[in-house]
């Protein structure tokens, strides 16, 4: 599977850019309005995180690469030793997670029940975008983010199936520049179809 979005995999240099933020050791910040409504009003965003979720249906910790661009374009990649263990895209009305190892895809609908089947997140894809730019949805039980510059670094957040997630965004740009086809059907030729229950062991290991 190729990348559609190689700049993903470089390493950036240490340094804020005009619209990112990168974990290079700078302080928290508290961010005054302009500052939060820029950051709510982004139309994309790409970054490299790390995730830890302690959830109901999958406990898991993991990096991970994510982009969207609103309204409804989300991709998400689990990297692996030699590729992606998991890409999973929303657009549209439609949810598809290929994983390209196991020669393998899951296809739904970006609603919260299937993001939760396969992710073990119960949040609309429009609602993990706010979430990352520190918009908390009216849904989640609790929300805390710590800022570092025109993005939130660090985020805690209990979900509404009490599950908790943590990110720690490595590097973030936003407003970034995403080709269309990074929110295309990811190519899976060839690949068996499977269940929600199946992806979610293949990503997260249970």
């Amino acid at each position: 599977l190729s990348p559609p979005m190689p700049s993903w995999r470089s390493r950036l240099s240490c340094a804020v850019l005009a619209l990112g933020v990168t974990a290079c050791g700078a302080r928290f910040t508290v961010p005054d309005p302009a500052v939060i409504a820029a950051a709510a009003a982004t139309p994309s965003y790409s970054g490299r995180l790390r995730i830890s979720l302690d959830g109901p249906a999958l406990r898991a910790r993991t990096p991970l690469l994510l982009a969207f661009r609103r309204p409804d374009g989300l991709r998400i990649e689990v990297p692996g030793p030699s590729g992606p263990r998991l890409v999973a895209v929303a657009s549209g009305d439609r949810l598809w997670a290929v994983f390209p190892g196991d020669r393998a895809f899951f296809e739904g609908r970006p609603t919260e029940a299937d993001f939760e089947a396969l992710l073990g997140v119960a949040l609309t894809p429009r609602e993990v975008m706010d979430l990352l730019v520190g918009l908390p949805a009216p849904r989640l039980t609790a929300y805390e983010a710590r800022w570092r510059g025109p993005l939130p670094a660090r985020i805690h957040a209990t979900l509404p199936d009490t599950g908790r997630l943590r990110v720690t965004v490595d590097e973030a740009e936003a407003a970034a520049v995403l080709p269309a086809q990074a929110f295309d059907e990811p190519p899976h030729a060839g690949y068996r179809a499977i269940g929600p229950e199946e992806a979610r062991r293949m990503w997260g290991g249970r």
